[in-house]
């Protein structure tokens, strides 16, 4: 499938069918180019819940509402990203460049996030965003459907999923053969109303 026709067909999917397993190869393929998403300064601080264990599932589709989606998708993940990444071995993540680059860039990975509490966070969800959309743009073209999810108790989901203090979760992301198609989108704002030049 063509990229403009996996980001046109790429709905948010609700109904899922929950007999359909998606292979270990395909769980690779999807996760491995997540893992090519972009991140501030390379810090790469997405982390990846797969919740597999029924229990778990069953008690993140309590704490989601009772969404079905997220016990009859063949996958969830909670997205999460680790608030201090950038302060963990920050060498390694330009370890393949000239060493000219790593002294420039390394030292600017902590001047810029030391003591910004906020800018991390900011950080941490905009990596979520671009990963989940990495993620759902490639189950499509892979023949899947997905559903991104903000609509849960997320203190509920850290404990589930047992989140490090220094982590933060972004959202859920359920993927799997659907069920049924997603309802007709809900109306789409004209390019006049969100497009401007040079300012607003």
């Amino acid at each position: 499938m063509e990229l403009a026709q996996a980001v046109e067909q790429r709905r948010a999917v609700k109904a899922y069918d929950p007999a359909h397993k998606m292979s270990d190869e395909e769980i690779e393929t999807l996760m491995e180019t997540a893992l090519k998403s972009p991140t501030s300064f390379n810090i790469q601080n997405w982390r990846f819940v797969l919740v597999q264990d029924e229990d778990k599932r069953k008690a993140l589709r309590a704490a989601a509402w009772d969404q079905p989606q997220v016990t009859d998708a063949s996958l969830i993940f909670v997205l999460c990203a680790d608030l201090k990444a950038w302060d963990r071995e920050p060498a390694r993540y330009w370890k393949n460049t000239p060493q000219e680059t790593q002294e420039v860039i390394v030292p600017m990975i902590k001047q810029f996030y030391h003591g910004r509490d906020q800018v991390q966070r900011d950080e941490a969800m905009r990596s979520v965003g671009i990963a989940a959309q990495t993620m759902m743009l490639t189950a499509k073209s892979m023949g899947y459907d997905s559903c991104p999810m903000i609509g849960f108790d997320p203190d509920a989901v850290a404990d589930i999923i047992n989140l490090p203090e220094d982590h933060v979760v972004g959202m859920m992301l359920a993927v799997g053969k659907a069920a049924k198609p997603a309802n007709p989108r809900g109306g789409q704002l004209p390019l006049a109303d969100v497009l401007f030049t040079d300012g607003f």
